[in-house]
């Protein structure tokens, strides 16, 4: 892990959370905000350990994840540019509630347990920005929630594709990088379920693969 880097105004602008400061603020925060590189397979949290930080991702993309004792994991999210993670644990001070993997180069934006208590204490718009992510995070994980208890496997495929994917030229496309074994981790199945069912999205014309993406067909929700 490389030391910390200068923070400007206008690279803390160009983050969702603070681009709403007035430039004196930010110019406060380039103070208190560190800036890191990881490597990639980096653990930047574990479960378990004391809350001390939030962190925002400035480039480079993330998993968090639970695992029990007996080594099963679950992926809960995929982070990437602009999000930001660890502000849980310091809002109700309990110990991290999962571990956060960089799973490639990453570069994040890192602020003290203090110094976020006082962003949140003296900015209405961080504040404001702190309960869009919790919000956002909770209707995640009631979206998750019923697509456990009410989809098969085939929806529950069907319905990561698309929000992982993005619209290039009107199509919807999953460009980053999604191996199986982690959409088997983020849906609660088995990797030979998911090789199935992605084999049988596409030999039925839901989705085809090229070039490393997947493009998605607009019927890919009756799939199956």
């Amino acid at each position: 892990m490389a030391g910390p880097a200068v923070v400007s105004t206008l690279l803390l602008r160009n983050v969702p959370l603070f681009s709403q400061l007035p430039e004196g603020q930010l110019a406060l925060l380039t103070k208190v905000v560190t800036r890191k590189t990881f490597p990639r397979s980096t653990t930047i949290i574990n479960a378990g350990d004391p809350t001390d930080a939030l962190y925002i991702v400035i480039s480079g993309r993330l998993k968090v994840m639970m695992s029990d004792d007996e080594g099963r994991e679950v992926i809960l999210a995929i982070l990437g540019q602009g999000e930001f993670f660890g502000e849980m644990g310091l809002v109700d001070d309990a110990p991290r509630s999962a571990t956060v993997i960089a799973i490639e180069p990453c570069e994040l934006l890192v602020m003290s347990k203090a110094d976020f208590k006082k962003c949140l204490a003296e900015n209405f718009d961080i504040c404001m920005g702190v309960m869009r992510g919790l919000v956002k995070r909770l209707r995640d994980a009631d979206k998750k929630i019923g697509s456990l208890a009410l989809m098969d496997v085939y929806g529950r495929v069907a319905r990561l594709l698309l929000e992982m994917s993005e619209t290039i030229d009107g199509q919807k496309v999953v460009t980053k990088k999604l191996p199986k074994q982690d959409i088997a981790k983020m849906i609660g199945a088995s990797r030979e379920m998911v090789s199935r069912v992605m084999k049988d999205l596409q030999t039925g014309g839901y989705i085809e693969v090229k070039a490393g993406a997947i493009f998605l067909r607009d019927n890919i929700l009756m799939a199956h």
